[in-house]
């Protein structure tokens, strides 16, 4: 059997954090005197980082002027919770546990920075098993360029083109597309009402994790 590796995703692909991320939003909003925003607006933001979510609440007055302290803000109100209502999407388990047995590498190529992956999937015992997490600071460029997902390929020493890369964003699939992996888009993750993934030409779509299975 030809060596093979699955690349997962963070935040709307193996952990449904959108509920901590929306926390520290709406704490900022709320000592504003702005009015907190609904779970199903924040949600489809919540790949989109500090910046889209932060864009997503403030708006205009949002921008180059107040950038860098509202995300300082926004990131330290994060850090302080950042477990709180963060879990596992259903079924990531089972779907960890059959790729084990199978014998199959995994590992994590997120944007997210280091300081707030690395304690975040500390909580996890099923991410126990990842042999190698590279995160948005990992290197000088992240997702949608290639380059994190090809240093997880060779860090597994499995080549780009025996890896699968599963994502809940367009970034996600264009990352994957340039390493030469095989791309899988999940719909259980954060695709809004704009969002246009028919156009982003993964190689598959999966409603639930065990439909990964079949595919490798």
């Amino acid at each position: 059997m030809t060596q093979s590796a699955v690349l997962f995703d963070l935040d709307g692909t193996l952990l449904d954090t959108a509920a901590d991320l929306g926390a520290a939003l709406n704490q900022m909003l709320t000592a504003r005197g702005l009015a907190p925003l609904p779970a199903d607006i924040i949600r489809p933001m919540a790949s989109h980082g500090s910046n889209g979510l932060l864009k997503l609440g403030f708006g205009d007055a949002f921008n180059e002027t107040t950038k860098q302290d509202l995300r300082e803000e926004f990131l330290a109100l994060y850090e302080q919770a950042l477990c709180e209502n963060t879990c596992l999407f259903p079924g990531m388990s089972e779907l960890l546990n059959a790729l084990a047995e199978q014998s199959i590498a995994v590992g994590i190529v997120t944007n997210k920075p280091t300081r707030y992956t690395l304690p975040v999937v500390a909580q996890f015992s099923q991410l126990a098993s990842m042999e190698v997490v590279i995160c948005g600071d990992t290197l000088a460029v992240a997702k949608p360029h290639p380059a994190p997902l090809l240093l997880a390929a060779e860090h597994l020493r499995v080549k780009p083109e025996h890896c699968w890369y599963l994502g809940d964003a367009e970034r996600d699939i264009q990352a994957g597309r340039h390493a030469g992996m095989r791309t899988v888009l999940v719909n259980w993750g954060y695709l809004g009402h704009e969002d246009q993934p028919e156009q982003w030409l993964a190689d598959y779509r999966i409603e639930v994790p065990q439909d990964l299975m079949p595919l490798l």
